[in-house]
C-alpha cells in the first residue's frame, strides 16, 4: 500500500534538539511529544501538517543526541515517511525501531518542493513525485525490515513473532 502525503521540507543538519527540544522531554507519550515536534524550527508545523505528510530534508538529517523521542514525535505528528539525502546512524536505527519509515534519496530531496503531493511505494523505494510527474528510486528495505516497520517498530515486531 503507497503512502500518500504533501512534502512538508527542512534544511540540513536537523538535529534531534531541533526535532523535539530537550525542554519537552519530561514525558514519553507520544501524543504530548507530537505537540512539539519541530517547535524551535516552524512554530506552527504541528498546526500545518496532515496524517500521511511526508518530511523531506538534506544532509545528517537527526545528528545530536540518541534520543528515540525524536522520531516518536515525528510519528506521531503524523508523518508517514521521512526522506532525506543522509540521515544520521542513531536516528536512522531509532526510526526503524519505533517504525517509522525513511528513504535516503538525495535526487528526491533535489526534486521535491514544499507542498508537492507524494507517493511512495516503500516495498520498491520508488518516491512519486505527482504534482512534477516525476519519479526518485531510493534502496527499499530488505523484507524482513519492511516487515519490522510494518508492525510499528522492533517491540511491535518481536511480540507478534513470539505469539
Amino acid at each position: 500500500m503507497p503512502l500518500n502525503g504533501t512534502a512538508y521540507t527542512v534544511g540540513d543538519h536537523i538535529d534531534t534538539d531541533v526535532i523535539i527540544p530537550a525542554r519537552y522531554l519530561n514525558t514519553s507519550d507520544p501524543a504530548e511529544l507530537a505537540t512539539y515536534c519541530m517547535i524551535d524550527y516552524d512554530v506552527d508545523f504541528i498546526k500545518k501538517i496532515k496524517p500521511g505528510d511526508i518530511m523531506v530534508a538534506g544532509v545528517n538529517f537527526g545528528c545530536g543526541s540518541s534520543r528515540e523521542h525524536a522520531p516518536i514525535a515525528i510519528k506521531a505528528a503524523g508523518i508517514s515517511c521521512v526522506i532525506a539525502n543522509t540521515f544520521a546512524r542513531i536516528f536512522y536505527r531509532n526510526a526503524i525501531n519505533i517504525g517509522l519509515p525513511i528513504l535516503e534519496c538525495p535526487e528526491a530531496t533535489k526534486g521535491i518542493k514544499a507542498g508537492d503531493q507524494l507517493s511512495i511505494d516503500l516495498s520498491t523505494g520508488i518516491i512519486t513525485n505527482l504534482s512534477k510527474n516525476e519519479t526518485y528510486t531510493a534502496t527499499p528495505f530488505p523484507p524482513f525490515m519492511q516487515e519490522l516497520i510494518s508492525a510499528g517498530g522492533l517491540i511491535n515486531y518481536t511480540r507478534k513473532s513470539l505469539s
